[in-house]
């Protein structure tokens, strides 16, 4: 069972409130990034039907948005620590060629 003490004590480690503030953070990127991923669904559609191929250059794109995507939800699920971009570099989230 849980003290009162230990949830005081655990309430005030900076540490802690730290990454709430960087979850909520990226709480809003995620939001924006799942905008600009319907996008790129989109244009995959468009050039599908146009042309009746995938656009490459959205492919490598929606490929790296994904990761990205995968990236901030380790991180807002606590099963990783490491905070994405910005304040990691861009190619981490780049798929091995």
């Amino acid at each position: 069972m849980i003290h009162s003490t230990e949830i005081q004590t655990n309430l005030k480690k900076t540490g802690t409130w730290q990454r709430i503030f960087f979850m909520l953070i990226f709480a809003v990127i995620l939001g924006l990034v799942r905008i600009l991923l319907w996008a790129v669904v989109l244009l995959q559609i468009l050039s599908s039907l146009i042309t009746g191929s995938p656009n490459g250059n959205a492919l490598k794109f929606g490929q790296t948005l994904s990761l990205y995507i995968y990236r901030i939800l380790l991180f807002l699920t606590y099963n990783s620590d490491d905070r994405p971009f910005p304040f990691a570099d861009w190619e981490d989230h780049k798929a091995p060629d």
